[in-house]
């Protein structure tokens, strides 16, 4: 079907749309691929490249005939594993006893390869087109329209998040955990965006080409806030679009519809800094862990520019490494050219997330601008602020000190949780030790700030006896640990860990050699020598044979390894570190993930 001069609709088992330039053409979506039977017939010689809106198997079942033509293939960022690396997926994905409805598994059965991402808010440029990554989460989290001016229109191609006025190709598809309805907010905010963004054009995957864009969104937020309504759920919706920020001082605001507050400090001269910025607008987890369930957003951001006169985005500073607090730095640093400054306690963690056995991990390494040490006063603009240790939640965490219009702050991530801020909040494997409560109660109580800021809860102001009673509290919780644990015989700590490998996670080709390291604990309180051997698969090669390092009262040594795999390609090999510990055998306390490569 011809839409304009250069733009045609093949109807497939999705709208296959082709954007002509000369001889040839841009296809956005390709459902079975059908379509390349038919471009000689409007006169297209090449496929220059082949643009998908996510990815469900109706949009790309075909897409392996695209790439044994040898066409370039460009998906969605966030769910490029489903495209790419959809077997592994496959395995993982949990089957029985699965409460994970999200429609993930509508994917493709093979993988593909791919020639690169899509990435939200970038230009893509090819055959002479221009296009706009807009990102559209609704259908799947993952989704984008794409956004080009063509035959004198803007264009804008969304996938299935809109089929017609007010309809949707699927309901089904916006249920994004067991009971929740969370596709149908961010459906309703992703529309919404797009209508901002003046389009002339709706194009559709499934349903008609829309030629009033704001009627037929309009239509369709007032009955997906009906559905809302009628289930109870996001209900301030378009109110928390309106008002994302709440102002802590007039200078110092939270931002209220992220799942990991993150806060923005302003300046008189129009600069904006954060502390901590993850996921922006998200109204309510969904199921799963893998990259293409968490989509980091800058949706409040135009808002925060009106409202507020920001100009500029000049730093943003994260409290710890967890995803929820630094997803979304890397859409900053690419589209506001925004710097990470990050704490030297952490900032390895960032730039290289593989090489880390931690919970809460992004999956992208984050370039660091700038390390920040602790303790010392850092200026910015006419503000100054002080980052400190603050193990608990995280051993890898700061506070953050600073006065703002005359009120002592102090920046706090998710050390403590509740709306009184009382209740520690601690996980082992991130590395808590039994004291670490008393010695962040300990820094409040020297800081003593007038309101803290935390991660996910209101902000605290401090009232008579809040410091003495967290003092309390941390005292008791290192004496229920010790009273619990055997110590004085053993002390791996809370953990309970006594060797870590770096690089956690190791991709080789067959054949190549690497470098591992054990870093290895003493668990007794005198001097003490440690030995820690490899068990690796048969044929590879590791050298030492076996490492032995001495080791202070209670304190830590590293090892090192040359590895050398042998065999076929094979993904994620487990490499276990064996300790003894002055003769006592320990076991493989610690693994180390090795994949080899295809050629």
């Amino acid at each position: 079907m011809k839409l304009s001069e250069n733009l045609y609709m093949f109807r497939d088992m999705c709208h296959v749309y082709v954007l002509k330039k000369g001889a040839e053409a841009v296809l956005i979506d390709f459902g079975s691929g059908e379509v390349l039977d038919r471009l000689a017939e409007i006169g297209v010689e090449r496929v220059s490249a082949i643009l998908m809106t996510h990815h469900h198997r109706d949009q790309g079942q075909g897409l392996d005939r695209a790439a044994e033509a040898g066409i370039p293939i460009w998906v969605p960022h966030n769910e490029q594993e489903l495209f790419s690396e959809v077997d592994a997926y496959w395995q993982a994905r949990e089957i029985l006893n699965n409460y994970n409805v999200r429609q993930d598994r509508f994917s493709l059965i093979a993988p593909v390869p791919i020639a690169g991402t899509l990435k939200d808010y970038e230009k893509f440029s090819c055959s002479g087109l221009e296009f706009t990554i807009v990102p559209t989460p609704g259908h799947t989290i993952g989704s984008i329209a794409l956004m080009t001016r063509h035959d004198g229109r803007c264009l804008a191609f969304t996938g299935d998040l809109i089929s017609g006025p007010g309809k949707v190709w699927s309901l089904a598809a916006t249920h994004w955990s067991y009971s929740g309805g969370e596709g149908l907010a961010h459906t309703a905010l992703s529309v919404l965006d797009l209508k901002d963004r003046k389009p002339d054009w709706l194009l559709p995957s499934h349903g008609q080409v829309m030629e009033k864009p704001d009627e037929a969104i309009d239509l369709l937020v007032e009955r997906l806030r009906e559905l809302m309504y009628f289930r109870r759920q996001n209900e301030p919706l378009l109110r928390l679009r309106e008002q994302p920020f709440v102002e802590i001082t007039p200078h110092l605001l939270r931002n209220r519809t992220s799942f990991a507050y993150h806060y923005v400090l302003l300046s008189d001269s129009g600069k904006a800094l954060f502390f901590d910025f993850g996921h922006d607008f998200l109204m309510g987890m969904p199921a799963g862990t893998e990259r293409s369930s968490r989509r980091p957003w800058l949706y409040t951001l135009g808002t925060l520019k009106k409202q507020y006169g920001v100009h500029q985005v000049d730093a943003v500073v994260p409290t710890h490494y967890h995803d929820d607090h630094v997803a979304g730095i890397n859409l900053l640093r690419d589209t506001e050219g925004t710097q990470l400054w990050a704490a030297e306690t952490f900032a390895d963690i960032l730039r290289r997330p593989e090489h880390y056995d931690l919970p809460c991990l992004w999956y992208d390494p984050i370039p660091v601008d700038r390390e920040l040490p602790l303790g010392v006063p850092i200026q910015w603009e006419e503000h100054e602020f002080t980052l400190h240790p603050l193990p608990g939640h995280t051993l890898f965490a700061v506070a953050i000190s600073l006065e703002v219009d005359g009120k002592k702050v102090l920046i706090s991530g998710d050390q403590y949780h509740g709306e009184e801020g009382l209740l520690e909040n601690y996980v082992y494997p991130n590395r808590f030790h039994i004291q670490d409560f008393v010695k962040s109660a300990a820094l409040y109580g020297k800081l003593n700030p007038e309101v803290i800021c935390t991660g996910h809860w209101s902000p605290l102001w401090v009232t008579p006896g809040y410091f003495e009673e967290l003092a309390k509290r941390g005292e008791t919780l290192e004496r229920i640990h010790r009273d619990l644990l055997t110590l004085e015989d053993v002390d791996f700590g809370a953990e309970g860990i006594g060797v870590r490998m770096s690089p956690y996670q190791t991709k080789v080709w067959p054949g190549e050699s690497f470098r591992l390291e054990a870093e290895v604990m003493n668990p007794y309180q005198r001097d003490a020598l440690a030995d820690v051997t490899l068990n690796v698969p048969p044929g590879w090669k590791v050298e030492p044979e076996k490492a032995e390092t001495p080791l202070m009262p209670s304190g830590l040594a590293r090892v090192a390894f040359q590895v050398t795999p042998n065999g076929p390609p094979k993904r994620r090999v487990r490499v276990a570190a064996d300790l003894r510990v002055d003769g006592v055998r320990f076991g493989q306390h610690a693994e180390a993930l090795v994949t080899v490569r295809k050629r």
